[in-house]
Formats: C-alpha cells, structure tokens, sequence
C-alpha cells in the first residue's frame, strides 16, 4: 500500500481573516433565509404591558427623589356614594398633657396631645356634652368648622336641626391616641430623644385611647359627665369603652356597627392587612420617616380593607361584570370596574395615612374585649407599668423578629365560647346602669350584625343579673333598608339617623 501526502500551502494570518469572513458571510446569508420562511416573534404572543406596575415604579421613583410623602391630585370615581375622608393637617386644636399615660399592655407615654374640634356651645351646668369617636382612618373632622370649611366624613349627621343637634348638644370629636391627624402617634417624636417613635411607641388599646380622651374632656372643658358617648366601627367599641371604664360619668351610649370584643374572623383581616404592609420593604420595620413610604404595602392593605367595608349586593348592582373597557383585550392589572375601583381606594390613601398609625389601631381594634378578666389583667398591667415608671426604671418591649421562626403549635382555647360569653356578661354589668343604643347593619360583613346583637342580649342579661337600671335599645337595618355594609353609618344617614336622634332626646 502506498499513501500519497499532499503538501498544503501555508495559512497566512489575513488569510485566516478572509475565511472568517466568508464563513460568516454565508451564515448571515443562511440566517436571512430561514427567517424568511420564519414568523417574526420569537414566541407565540406579544408580553402583556402592565401600566398598574408602570405607575407604581414611577411614584417611587418621584418618592424617592423628593423624599416627601405628599398626594398627587387622583380623579375621583363616579357611580357610587363614597365616604368623605381625607387627609386633615390643619384647622384642629390641640390638647397637651405632660402628665404619663399609663397603657393596657404595660407600656406608658410621658405626655402626649389630643387634636380636636367643636361644634355647639357648652352649656353653663356643662351637661351637654357629646364626645363622637371615628373610626380606624378619620380625623376629628367630623364636620365643617369656620378653622376648616371642607365637608367632614359627617357633614350632613352633625348641625343645627341635623340627627346630632349643634342647636341642643356641644359636640366634640377627637383624632385617636395613635393616631396621625394631630394626635400623638408612631410619627410623633419622643421627647426623650427627638426622635420619631416608629415602633419605639408602645401597643394601644381602645381603652387606652378613651382614657386619653376623659383626661381631655376633663382638663378642657372641665366636664366631669358627658352626655352621651357617640360612635361606629372602632367608634363604637369606643363608645362602650368609655362608659366601661367610666361607668358614672356618662348618660347615653351609642354603638353603630361595633363590637364588645373582636372575634376572629374579624381579627383575620386585619392580619392580613398587616402583613401585607409590613412586607413592603419600604416600612424598614416602622423606620421610614423622611425616607420613602411604604405606599405599595399601604395601597394594598387598604384596597384588603375596602372589600370588608362594603358589601356583595351592592357591588352587583353597581359594577357587575363590567370591564373598565371592553373593547381592550383583558389583562392582569385592573380590568373590571370593581378592580379599578379598589386600584383608586388604595391609590388615593395610601399616601393620606400613617403606615405605623394604621398597623398600631388595627391591632388596638383586635386587642378589643370587655370581659371581667380583661378589666383586672389590663389594671395590673397599668400599676405595674407605673412602679416602673415611678422607679425610673426604663419600660422596653422587644418587638423584633425572633431569629428562629414561630413553630405553629396546635392549640386549643384556654375557655369554652360558654365559659367565655359569661366572663364578657360579667364585664358588661359595669354598663347596667346605663341607657345604651346599639346599631346593626345586616349587610355588614366586617362586624357581622351577630356582634351587634350580642352587645344588646349580654347588655340585657347583664342588666338583669345586677338589677341595672339603663334602658337597652337594639335597631337593626336590614338589606331591605341598606346594602352598603360596614359603611352604612357614612352614606345611609337618614337610615342610622333616625334612631339616633331619637335616642338622644
């Protein structure tokens, strides 16, 4: 066998270059003809765009330019009758206490100040008085004032000849203790150090919000007795606090939509609210004063607190299946009307309210109960949380995240529902000398209308159990009569009204 060897020419470098060349030249060639055959895309549909996500990247990015939590102007909705609350900076008086206020959960604050407003005139026995609690995000703007003339979350409840009359009643309305509409709360600095509080500032209860607000009625007004104590949602439970901690030093109580102690279900959306806040990366854990806001987490808690507010009927009636427009192909940001709707909700508070503010009165409202055993445990939190004080020892909770997830344990309750309604019966008889008025609203799935009914049974049987002398009334509105659920004490005024005024006298 012979083998015949072939000598090469050798390869030059700018040869090698010229063959680079033509390789890639025929690949390019080769490329433009399979795409010729070839669709365009490079995957069977166009992506979705997603201006909801659009917006919000560019809100942070102006938030973080100017650092400053202000409101764009956002176009309201039509359709529907909307609760009037805003944003209130201005046109309020301030109470200030230097005196420590002792708290249910064993913490204190060395002073603090209550923003209020009036409408009436105090009459010279001083036995006039109306004291009305809001609910989780009002201000003390209840109603319009000459300090400021914007319609309150009120207007049409409060005023001469009006359910609440300023003719006959001096009324006072207070922002929360925890609150952010002038109030001390988390965005308020501590004194200690000049620092704003965050969740430096201690756990609240409603109790402890009505304990503020007599020490205000007192060093105010000088009035040692109200005449009846007003208000719904959280406003209610405060409305019964405050005769429950004062027993002697109020005449009526009215209750609208409110409970004697929260229950789960309620205690459940509230939670969920504030999960979802606090994972908004912005809420740095409560420290996010002058730095950008927690607005996703804010808008999304409060568009969760939005479906609880209102009802299922009503949103059938009002936005059905309807898309926003039907002539665009759907997508996954707001679509229907009643997603666009809770998009605005969110959009237009999440700027207006204090994130801690929000998560601090959530949970005051969870911590709600006004059984006996509450009453004795809270008292001995507050004397306790007061020898510290006195010793000047320093009061510090640790509120961090344990560095060990919680293992969920399954538990059952430490007392039977029976064992439990009668801890809450004795609890009420501190009310049985009371008149009270409590209102429910049948379309209400925040505060079923269960709750409001076992106010006025517990109240009734407390009533007998010691012999009281107040006079319970319990008025119910059917969804015959509103299906605007937890807000019908904000738009059906002549339905909740009626039964107040009446009540009043």
């Amino acid at each position: 066998m012979f083998l015949t060897l072939v000598k090469l020419p050798r390869v030059v470098p700018n040869r090698i270059s010229v063959l680079t060349k033509a390789i890639a030249s025929f690949r390019s060639a080769s490329h433009r003809a399979t795409a010729a055959k070839s669709p365009k895309h490079t995957s069977s549909n166009p992506p979705l765009a997603f201006p909801c996500l659009d917006k919000v990247e560019k809100k942070n990015e102006a938030l973080s330019q100017s650092c400053s939590p202000s409101v764009s102007a956002i176009n309201s909705l039509e359709g529907g009758p909307e609760p009037s609350y805003s944003m209130v900076m201005t046109g309020f008086k301030i109470f200030k206490s230097k005196k420590p206020i002792f708290l249910d959960f064993g913490g204190f604050l060395p002073e603090y100040e209550i923003a209020y407003e009036t409408w009436g005139k105090l009459n010279e026995d001083k036995s006039n008085l109306i004291l009305i609690h809001t609910g989780l995000s009002a201000s003390s703007h209840a109603k319009s004032q000459p300090d400021n003339l914007k319609n309150g979350w009120w207007e049409e409840f409060i005023g001469s000849g009006k359910y609440i009359d300023t003719d006959k009643y001096f009324v006072v309305c207070t922002n929360v203790l925890g609150g952010c509409y002038g109030s001390t709360g988390p965005s308020s600095k501590d004194p200690a150090n000049n620092d704003y509080y965050g969740t430096r500032f201690p756990i609240l209860s409603v109790n402890d919000m009505v304990r503020a607000q007599r020490e205000f009625i007192r060093g105010e007004f000088g009035v040692k007795k109200i005449y009846a104590s007003v208000g719904a949602s959280m406003g209610g439970m405060q409305s019964l606090a405050y005769a429950w901690e004062f027993p002697d030093e109020v005449d009526k109580i009215i209750s609208i939509s409110g409970c004697a102690r929260s229950h789960p279900y309620s205690i459940a959306l509230r939670h969920t609210q504030r999960q979802v806040l606090m994972s908004d990366a912005n809420w740095n854990r409560g420290f996010y004063y002058e730095k950008v806001p927690p607005h996703v987490g804010m808008k999304l808690a409060r568009e969760i607190a939005t479906v609880t507010y209102r009802s299922g009927p009503e949103w059938e009636y009002r936005f059905g299946r309807n898309r926003a427009d039907e002539l665009k192909p759907p997508a996954l940001c707001p679509d229907f009307l009643v997603e666009t709707y809770l998009d605005h909700a969110g959009e237009k508070f999440c700027l207006e309210y204090d994130a801690n503010s929000f998560l601090y009165i959530l949970k005051a409202m969870d911590l709600f109960d006004l059984r006996h055993s509450n009453y004795e445990k809270s008292k001995s939190n507050r004397k306790s949380a007061q020898e510290k004080y006195n010793a000047a020892e320093s009061i510090e909770e640790d509120l961090s995240i344990p560095e060990k997830p919680y293992q969920e344990q399954v538990r059952k309750a430490t007392v039977t529902p029976e064992e439990s309604y009668q801890d809450l019966r004795k609890g009420m008889e501190r009310l049985a000398n009371n008149d009270v008025l409590v209102v429910g609203v049948e379309s209400d799935i925040l505060f079923p209308v269960w709750q409001q009914r076992e106010i006025a049974k517990v109240l009734g049987e407390a009533k007998e159990d010691i012999k009281g002398k107040g006079k319970i009334e319990y008025f119910e509105l059917g969804n015959d009569v509103s299906n605007y659920g937890h807000d019908t004490f904000l738009l059906s005024l002549k339905d909740i009204g009626g039964p107040v005024k009446q009540f009043l006298g």
